[in-house]
């Protein structure tokens, strides 16, 4: 019997495990203001199709949605004038359309720009380049004539791709060549011969180079080889002439020691970056053919990245790494001798990441650290921008300190939100990061959804989720049901993104959890459930059968779970599904199978399945043929007989019986079970095993039961059927034995106390007239127990109690026969009422114009009357102390959770006067409030400005007016106005600085330097200092005269006439052009061929042996179905001996499906489809390309 149990957790549980695991970066929610985010955006190396459109992505997200601009090899990009450009709607994605136009136009570096009023996210340099597959270069090749035994290199020299051509080497009749430690191919793609054999020779070496990205395949010229053997030739010649020597003596083909053809010499150099693939060749030739092998000499291989390829000759290791470094040795030997050659490796790393800058979010006047820590060899060099702009051509910002990698920023201020920018570079390569400063005073918010239920099994660990967002960072803190706070201590752990994590769930962890998110500016919460569930267990596995064929094959499958989830039960057979036969009946706990068959043989498995877990049992299945003499019959065992009760005590009793006939499978067990006529009649429970060598079992009995019994024999082929019932068997009344469990005492009004508990069983009455005796009394008070006797009850109310007050409460079976074992007490607690009185002596202590801290003496335990919750501080802003009237605004609440006598009230507005004041809350409710309490808050830095416009903007001056600010949170003394001009390069200029006084609201600014963009910065002030800054951008008029230059070249007689005598020759010439064409003849290619004596040239022929006809002008097109590069500079060679003219050679190519590009016919334009729609068989280059 194969036996096997797997566990799952819950979706839930799973998604939680995921959280708790996971860094603890924070997620600004979208409805809050936050910088761009690049979210999307188009790899740094971007190979395009020349025959397809190009998409360049970059996506952003932001509070408000960014928009977005492109540079292009460093200068703007103006998407909106060129028409073949489109930017999506609410996108930085650039859609570009290259139908009629050259791909390499747009050809470039592209860098995209997301930006909102908070600040600028830029993407990653974006190189465009269009793919690209040259055609070979013509080149006339003679044939190759070598000696058996020497060595030889058949050079590919394919022309060079974008990106790289993958070679391959084939024949006239598109085959492999077959290649061996003799003939390889080298990673260049020439082919090597350590040693060349007479078979060796042949007319049809072709190296073929076909390119990815345009899915093209293009071949060199075929290759001759012959290979000649110098004795015979000597003998030969010999016998001819009769010579004694031989005319042939300097013979190099005989055996020889190895030695390398690649790599010459006996070291080389190789260098690798890291994280890339290096891979190092050696090819060796030698007579006989050497073996290569390879070692490393400063240490071992690494075995788990490396793979030996082209018969060892090339060692490629994956995933390169800095001890991969040193010097790699490869040996080639043979059985004359070794050569050997070492090849220094040098491992090189562009930038990669240690520690990539994260967002920050942070509340006013708190630090905040942006790392960006890598590594790299050479040590890439860092630089820092803000919102795009490098950090040393950028306004200067007293909050903030760059020291090399990192960047410290202290005391912000709202409204210093800001993207900035990680530039890590080294000769490989560079990294680029945006991390954003977000500067908000958010309250708390809880991001887990309300009341999720989490399911787990017990013994599982369980995770409950509790998301949150605030700033400042909220602190997570968790309570179960109405319990004190739990702390990282066992079973509970306390993950830093708030997540609780329970160890070992265990059913008593089941209930409500609450978590509370809290920071200076208020408090929330949220409430999740845990279930813990019961695993599933399988009790009765399927047994081992031997089943005679045509006989009823009976697996059994008993089931526990728990009852909460739903089971489903499934049965395999060899681990795959049940036959689709009417013979395999599935029943709700067995698996029956008539007339059984050899087909039947094999190991059946039930499998049960919850939501949340499973279990499952396995055991095989043989059948045997009955054979007629003698016969040999496995079943099942009859039932035992005779049973009889001896030994009869008050609770037990000696059960005994005769063993039924065990049918030729000897017996296992015996299985004992009982029913009670008196609380469970007709429900038959198992009560013990017994060996089956044994007819006894001694039966341990309750009081207060009607026994019967029964016994079942259990062999290799199943269960027998049950026994008759035994006689019954009456057990006497007793006391009970146990008391009721989960006994509590909470109150539910604020002068009672519910007493609580789970009733008994009818077993476990132990005898008739249950009852249950409830006692009571007040704690640490000098009284008697109070006692109350109920029945049929779970529950009893004391009424008249002083409120909240602790109480030991005890519960106890009782029966007609006695009591049962003294109980044990447990404290619980009265009803609460509200709280009777406020807190005094309230004191406000104001610490700056946002800031208060309040104190109050606490409220006397007694006048609570409850479980101290905190207290509740109202405050609200009765008017700014500019305002002679009031002006109320919406009230603020504050809860302190604890016996707390302080608290601190954010978030105020200066130079204002609030009142406030205090309430106790406990469990029922809150108490009266304090005494309104008045304070005022200090002077602070203004708002912002309410406007800035920009108004009579002229060539050397403009007007500038502005509004006071909305808050001026104190008395205004005055404003300040910077400004500087900015370049085509978007270059800042110096900074120019002007004072306003308080009661001035617009200036004219003059000597400004004429079409020229400047941009404005306006703050206000008080004593306090300056308040946030708004900016405005404005251009000054062009200069008359130089708009009047521009206009006179396009009106000037001379220039419209020159225009016009060019477009005329342009046409003049057209028209020579195509008198031109129209008189080239056609001839058959018979006749072309003809004219040819090159003895290279071999010209594909169709069925009949002859090609069609086809126009002399259409030599230099394109082959049908090619896809030649969109610059059209495709070269042809001097000699009009071109293979595209026979049907092969250097530039005939050939499409994905094996199809030849060429049309040889004489019709100059054929619909594309054509190609694809002919009958023919498919061309062997479809075998080609699966090599490829």
């Amino acid at each position: 019997m194969d036996r096997k149990r797997k566990w799952v957790l819950s979706s839930g549980a799973l998604l939680v495990l995921f959280l708790g695991c996971m860094t603890t970066a924070l997620e600004v929610p979208l409805d809050l203001p936050q910088p761009p985010t690049i979210t999307h955006q188009s790899p740094k190396d971007f190979i395009i199709d020349p025959r397809e459109n190009i998409l360049i992505y970059c996506e952003a997200k932001g509070k408000p949605h960014p928009s977005f601009s492109w540079t292009r090899n460093g200068t703007h990009f103006d998407v909106e004038k060129d028409s073949k450009v489109l930017m999506k709607p609410s996108s930085g994605t650039l859609v570009i359309d290259i139908s009629g136009e050259k791909a390499e136009a747009y050809e470039g570096i592209y860098q995209c720009t997301a930006r909102n009023e908070h600040g600028t996210a830029v993407s990653n340099n974006i190189f465009i380049r269009q793919s690209r597959s040259p055609l070979w270069s013509k080149e006339r090749k003679e044939a190759i004539m070598v000696q058996v035994g020497v060595s030889l290199v058949l050079q590919c020299g394919p022309p060079a791709g974008l990106p790289p051509p993958i070679i391959f080497w084939m024949d006239n009749n598109f085959q492999r060549l077959p290649q061996n430690t003799r003939v390889s191919q080298a990673l260049n793609g020439d082919l090597y011969f350590s040693n060349v054999l007479l078979d060796d020779t042949r007319n049809d070496y072709i190296c073929y180079a076909r390119f990815p990205h345009t899915q093209t395949i293009q071949q060199k010229q075929p290759i001759t080889v012959k290979v000649l053997d110098m004795d015979a030739i000597n003998e030969t010649v010999a016998a001819l002439y009769n010579y004694t020597n031989n005319l042939f003596v300097d013979s190099p083909s005989g055996e020889r020691r190895p030695s390398f053809m690649a790599p010459l010499g006996r070291s080389s150099t190789q260098m690798a970056l890291r994280g890339g693939v290096l891979e190092l060749e050696c090819i060796a030739e030698g007579l006989p053919t050497p073996e290569v092998s390879w070692y490393k000499e400063s240490g071992d291989l690494p075995s788990s990245r490396m793979s030996f390829h082209n018969f060892q000759k090339t060692l490629k290791i994956a995933d390169v790494m800095e001890a991969d470094a040193g010097d790699y040795r490869c040996t080639a030997k043979n059985s004359l001798g070794s050569a050997h050659h070492t090849i220094k490796v040098n491992v090189k790393a562009a930038p990669f990441w240690i520690s990539a800058p994260r967002n920050l979010i942070l509340a006013p006047k708190e630090t905040g650290i942006l790392t960006c820590r890598v590594s790299g060899d050479p040590k890439p060099q860092i630089a820092w921008s803000v919102n795009g702009v490098p950090i040393k051509d950028s306004p200067k910002d007293t909050s903030r300190k760059v020291e090399d990698d990192t960047v410290i920023l202290s005391d912000v201020q709202t409204g210093s939100s800001a993207v900035y920018q990680c530039n890590a570079s080294n000769e490989f390569g560079y990294l680029l990061a945006n991390a954003f400063v977000n500067v908000l005073a958010e309250a708390p918010r809880v991001l887990t959804p309300p009341n999720n239920v989490y399911q787990v099994i017990t013994n599982n660990p369980a995770f409950l989720d509790c998301a949150s967002f605030g700033s400042p960072i909220p602190t997570i803190t968790w309570f179960k049901d109405s319990q004190t706070s739990i702390l990282n201590r066992d079973p509970y752990v306390i993950h830093n993104n708030g997540t609780l994590e329970i160890n070992v769930a265990q059913s008593l962890n089941s209930g409500k959890y609450t978590c509370i998110a809290s920071n200076n500016l208020g408090t929330r919460e949220n409430h999740v459930y845990l279930e813990v569930k019961e695993p599933t267990r399988i009790l009765a596995q399927p047994e081992y059968m031997v089943v005679q064929r045509n006989r009823k094959a009976v697996f059994e499958c008993k089931v526990k779970h728990d009852p909460t989830l739903i089971p489903t039960m499934n049965w395999l057979k060899d681990n795959g599904e049940l036959p689709d036969d009417e013979r395999f009946l599935v029943d709700t706990d067995s698996l029956t199978i008539n007339e059984v068959t050899e087909e039947d043989e094999g190991t059946y498995t039930c499998v049960m399945n919850t939501t949340l877990d499973q279990d499952s049992a396995s055991a095989m299945l043989t059948v045997v043929e009955a054979t007629p003499t003698p016969a040999i019959v496995y079943e099942e065992p009859d039932p035992p007989t005779d049973l009889e009760l001896t030994d009869q005590r008050e609770r037990s009793v000696q059960l005994t019986w005769i063993p039924g006939d065990e049918h030729n499978s000897p017996t296992q067990k015996f299985l004992v079970q009982y029913e009670d006529l008196l609380h469970q009649a007709g429900v038959w429970h198992n009560l013990t095993e017994e060996e089956g060598t044994k007819t006894t079992a001694h039966l341990d009995l309750s009081p207060y039961a009607y026994y019967s019994f029964r016994v079942l024999a259990v062999n290799h082929v199943g269960y027998s059927q049950p026994s008759q019932p035994s006689r019954q068997y009456r057990t006497n009344p007793a006391a009970p034995d146990v008391n009721p469990t989960d006994v509590h005492g909470v109150g539910t009004e604020h002068n009672n106390l519910v007493i609580s508990w789970k009733e008994l069983t009818g077993l476990q009455s132990n005898g008739p007239g249950l009852q249950y005796k409830v006692n009571w009394r007040q704690k640490d008070v000098e009284e008697d127990w109070l006692s109350e006797t109920v029945a049929n009850a779970s529950k009893y109310v004391v009424s008249g109690t002083p409120t909240f007050v602790p109480y030991e409460v005890k519960v106890q079976a009782v029966n007609d026969y006695g009591n049962g074992p003294a109980p044990e007490a447990v404290v619980g607690y009265s009803g609460e009422d509200v709280p009777m009185s406020a807190p005094e002596s309230v004191q406000v202590l104001v610490q700056n114009g946002t800031l208060a801290e309040v104190h109050w003496e606490p409220v006397l335990t007694s006048m609570v009357r409850g479980r101290l919750q905190g207290y509740k501080v109202s405050y609200w802003r009765e008017r700014s102390l500019h305002q002679a009237e009031a002006q109320q605004e919406e009230q603020q609440v504050l809860l302190f959770s604890g016996n707390r006598t302080d608290g601190r009230l954010p978030g105020l507005k200066p130079y204002s006067l609030y009142t406030l004041n205090i309430r106790v809350v406990n469990g029922k409710g809150e108490g009266p409030p304090s005494p309104n309490h008045n304070f005022e808050t200090p002077e602070g830095v203004p708002g912002p400005p309410s406007f800035l416009r920009i108004k009579n903007t002229d060539m050397d001056s403009l007007t500038l007016e502005w509004g006071p600010p909305q808050d001026n949170n104190g008395r205004l003394t005055g404003y300040t106005l910077k400004y500087q001009p900015v370049n085509s390069s978007n270059e800042l200029g110096p900074v120019e600085e002007m004072m306003f006084p308080a009661n001035e609201t617009t200036v004219i600014l003059a000597d400004l330097k004429y079409s020229t963009r400047y941009k404005f910065y306006f703050n206000a002030k008080t004593i306090k200092g300056s308040g946030p800054t708004i900016t405005e951008e404005a251009v000054t008029i062009m200069d008359e005269a130089m708009k009047s230059d521009q206009v006179d070249l396009a009106t000037q007689g001379w220039f419209i006439g020159l225009m016009c005598a060019i477009a005329l020759l342009i046409l003049v010439l057209l028209i020579i052009c195509f008198i031109k064409r129209n008189k080239g003849g056609k001839y058959p290619v018979k006749e072309k061929e003809d004219a040819h004596q090159d003895p290279e040239i071999q010209p594909m022929k169709d069925d009949d042996g002859t090609f069609g006809e086809y126009s002399d002008t259409e030599d230099h097109k394109p082959l049908k179905g090619s896809r030649t590069p969109s610059n059209g500079t495709v070269k042809r060679d001097d000699s009009d001996d071109s293979l595209v003219d026979y049907g092969e050679g250097g530039d005939g190519q050939f499409n994905e499906d094996g199809s030849f590009i060429g049309q040889y016919s004489g019709k100059k334009e054929k619909d594309t489809h054509e190609g694809n729609e002919s009958s023919e068989a498919p061309s062997p280059v479809n075998a080609m390309n699966s090599f490829v």
